[in-house]
């Protein structure tokens, strides 16, 4: 599956995606998504099920994404093709476009798919290795506002007009990023402990809030502010290289994002990042696995 075309032609009706979705869901045996009961479970012939232990009936797309949604399921496989396979990420206006729904509905569609690119274990799991720490900031830049709107006080990493975003990578491993309210001296340390194991190589700017990380990790700086941006494997252009990609996609193709939605549009980019190496069908099948 390399194309559109051959995703139509592996879910050509409605029939062959829940087909997945049973497979997914149910691979080892049923279960009821209310009590969580391993028990008997009666399937009907409209597609429902009931657990016999509680005696509720459950449709296949309980606790999932595609939950009370009344879009088919071949528009949903769509659309997740389509959101992976663009490496910028897809609007709602032209998604609505593509699959013939409301832009409204693509919206709708868009955030939930950016909660199942959410991995939990991506987030739990401790990086390792050299490992690059960074901050960036999202939103416009107060030159180029008309003199009226101008905000006060919001030069260098102010979050006045701003949202900040923190990350890690790992050259060997995956990226974590996720927007923070401030970024405070003793919050940061105890995060990258949290985040990092001990003993690793921490790369970082020369910002005062990383300092004091040598009593933890092997503490390497670069030092930005007298134009020091690589020394041998002394640098943070990996994650600099993943903010650009961010950004890109933001200002490209969303134009526009509030805070409430960031962490999402974070988790997209995230999502896109860790699984780089994938295939197009093996990306696609990994985000339908998240998301139900």
């Amino acid at each position: 599956m390399t194309n559109l075309y051959s995703l139509m032609q592996r879910f050509p009706d409605e029939n062959a995606c829940r087909k997945l979705l049973e497979e997914i869901r149910f691979k080892e045996n049923f279960y009821c998504p209310k009590c969580g009961s391993t028990g008997t479970i009666y399937k009907y012939k409209d597609g429902r099920f009931k657990c016999k232990d509680c005696n509720e009936q459950f449709s296949l797309t309980k606790g999932t994404i595609f939950e009370r949604s009344h879009i088919p399921l071949q528009k949903w496989f769509l659309t997740i093709y389509i959101f992976c396979s663009h490496k910028k990420g897809i609007s709602s206006h032209q998604l609505s476009r593509d699959i013939g729904i409301t832009q409204s509905s693509a919206w709708y569609m868009l955030h939930r798919i950016r909660t199942g690119m959410r991995n939990s274990s991506v987030y739990k799991e401790k990086l390792d290795g050299i490992i690059e720490i960074d901050e960036t900031y999202v939103g416009g830049k107060n030159k180029n506002k008309h003199w009226d709107k101008k905000s006060k006080r919001s030069q260098g990493r102010s979050t006045v007009d701003k949202a900040c975003v923190f990350g890690m990578l790992s050259r060997t491993g995956n990226v974590i990023a996720f927007p923070v309210q401030h970024l405070y001296h003793n919050g940061i340390k105890l995060l990258i402990k949290a985040k990092v194991k001990a003993g690793a190589i921490v790369n970082t700017d020369e910002f005062l809030i990383y300092k004091g990380l040598s009593k933890y990790f092997q503490h390497q700086v670069v030092d930005h502010s007298r134009y020091q941006y690589c020394d041998g494997e002394k640098h943070t252009n990996s994650i600099e290289g993943f903010w650009s990609m961010l950004k890109r996609g933001i200002i490209g193709i969303y134009h526009l994002v509030s805070r409430k939605y960031l962490k999402k549009y974070c988790a997209e980019f995230v999502f896109r990042y860790n699984t780089r190496e994938m295939s197009e069908q093996g990306r696609f099948e990994q985000l339908i696995y998240q998301c139900v």
